[in-house]
Parts: structure tokens; C-alpha cells; sequence
């Protein structure tokens, strides 16, 4: 599959999605941008740049849901412009999909809402590249239903995305024999190693997260074999404004990449002996 300039799959290195979780600032974004692409320029790893204008899953009202949509392309925008990457953020059904298709190359769609049939339907008509998020309530060969959906309407360019399921209260887990069952859906497949680790509601009006369990999960996925990776960064997690338990710190970033990029290029490269039985 063509993503942004650069091909995807299992024969192919594996490419990166990361960046803050929502936009708190023009400058955050565009120096966040700038030293992941940086990073991933010396690494060799494809890159699209993700940040939220509205997150509108938060656990409270009284939790910060980022600058809103208008403001929020403008800031996307200036990121295309200024570091040369590819973008994507999160759209609801509420969306102005066709205005945010205007400026993002790639769409996805939140997990909470991944069986809705109208609203998958709709995002993937736009004609972008759609990462679907899968639902931390669904199992791995569900996903076919949901991706068969969004290729009815004519849209090839879909990827499946682990974040992991639930698992008790408050508690996710990933389980990594999904990744290889998703596979069979034809879509590249993305492991989401920061909301895995995610505690949902976990501090009572907003999220708990583990990040210290990213790199163990995000190598484990790597190892299993994977298209892409999604990790969300920050250059302080403990401001940031949303999801900052999971974030990854942007200055740990170039070693976890490094040692994944190692993983990645070994398994690949002996090939993947499930596929025999699967």
C-alpha cells in the first residue's frame, strides 16, 4: 500500500506515526514536528506527524480538548509547510470531514467508535488514507467487518490499529497474537504502543498510564510484526495537557526507534513463519 509518498506493508520497514496527543500551541507542534522528523531523517523511518484539534473522548468536561478544529488546521497546516512532514488527526462524527480532508493526508478514526457503520463509511469517502482504530472492546477478527465497510465505499488505503483491550477496570492489555489475525484483513497493521499502556479513567477525571511499559510493549509488537508504529510524545509528559501518564518522552525517542528499527529489520527479514499455518 502507498501511504504518503512511501510504501507499507510486511516487506517494508516499518514507518512511524507520533507526536503530542492533542495541539496545545503553534510552537509545541512545529518544535515537536521538527525534532521527530530530525530523529526519524538520521533513523531512516517514514514519518507522519499526529496531533489532535479535539479530543472529544476525555474523561471530564473540565479536561482540555485542544484549540478546536479551525484553529487546529491552521496549526496542521503550518506543520506541512514549515517541517515537510505528513499529518493526521483524529475526526468524530461530527466532524466537517471534506474541510479537515482539505488539509490532513491522513484521517483516523477514534476506537470507541469503530462500529459505526455511517461514520466509518463516511471518513473513508474522503479518499484519504484512514488508520482505524480498533476498539478496546472488539476482537482482532472482528476488524474484517470494519474494514470490509470502509472498502465498500472505494477506499483501499485503510490500516487497522492495536491499542489494546480491555482488561478490568481501568486495566488494558495487548495481545499480540491479534496483530498476526489481523493480518488477514489485507490492511497494514499499526500497534499503538502509548495507549496500550493507557489506564482509562484511571485517575478519576482523567486517564492513568504506565509509559514505562512502552518500550517493553512496542518492541514485543515489533517483534511480532507489525507496518507501523503509533506512539504519542512529548517533550515533558508531566504537562502535557492530555494523556500525558502514556506519553513517551520526546528526548527518549531516537533510542527506543533505534532499537526497534533492529528488531524490525531482523524479523522481516527471516520472514514470518505463522503465515504458513494462519
Amino acid at each position: 500500500m502507498q501511504l504518503c509518498g512511501f510504501e507499507v506493508g510486511l516487506d517494508r520497514p516499518f514507518f512511524l506515526i507520533a507526536g503530542p496527543c492533542v495541539i496545545e500551541s503553534e510552537q509545541l507542534a512545529l518544535d515537536t514536528a521538527g525534532e521527530l522528523k530530525a530523529i526519524t531523517d538520521r533513523l531512516g523511518i517514514p514519518f507522519i506527524y499526529k496531533s489532535s484539534f479535539d479530543k472529544a473522548n476525555r474523561s471530564s468536561t473540565k479536561s482540555f480538548r485542544g484549540p478546536g478544529m479551525e484553529e487546529g488546521l491552521r496549526i496542521l497546516q503550518q506543520v506541512k509547510d514549515e517541517i515537510g512532514v505528513p499529518v493526521l488527526t483524529d475526526v468524530h462524527e461530527d466532524t466537517p470531514l471534506e474541510e479537515v480532508a482539505g488539509v490532513v493526508d491522513v484521517l483516523q478514526t477514534p476506537a470507541f467508535l469503530c462500529r459505526q457503520t455511517n461514520f466509518i463509511q463516511n471518513v473513508a469517502r474522503q479518499g484519504r488514507p484512514v488508520n482505524i482504530k480498533k476498539g478496546q472492546f472488539l476482537a482482532p477478527w472482528d476488524m474484517q467487518n470494519v474494514v470490509d465497510k470502509a472498502r465498500e465505499v472505494g477506499n483501499d488505503q485503510i490500516m487497522v490499529c492495536e491499542r489494546g483491550v480491555s482488561f478490568g477496570y481501568n486495566t488494558l492489555i495487548s495481545d499480540m497474537r491479534g496483530l498476526a489475525i489481523m493480518r488477514a484483513t489485507g490492511a497494514p497493521v499499526v500497534f499503538d504502543a502509548t495507549h496500550s499502556v493507557q489506564q482509562p479513567g484511571g485517575q478519576g477525571t482523567s486517564s492513568g498510564g504506565q509509559r514505562e511499559f512502552v518500550p517493553v510493549l512496542a518492541r514485543a509488537a515489533v517483534a511480532a510484526g507489525v507496518s507501523g508504529l503509533f506512539m504519542e510524545t512529548h517533550p515533558n509528559p508531566a504537562e502535557a495537557l492530555s494523556d500525558g501518564p502514556n506519553a513517551w518522552p520526546l528526548g527518549s525517542m531516537e533510542n527506543l526507534l533505534a532499537t526497534l528499527k533492529i528488531i524490525d529489520a531482523a524479523v522481516k527479514e527471516r520472514g514470518f513463519a505463522e503465515a504458513e499455518l494462519m
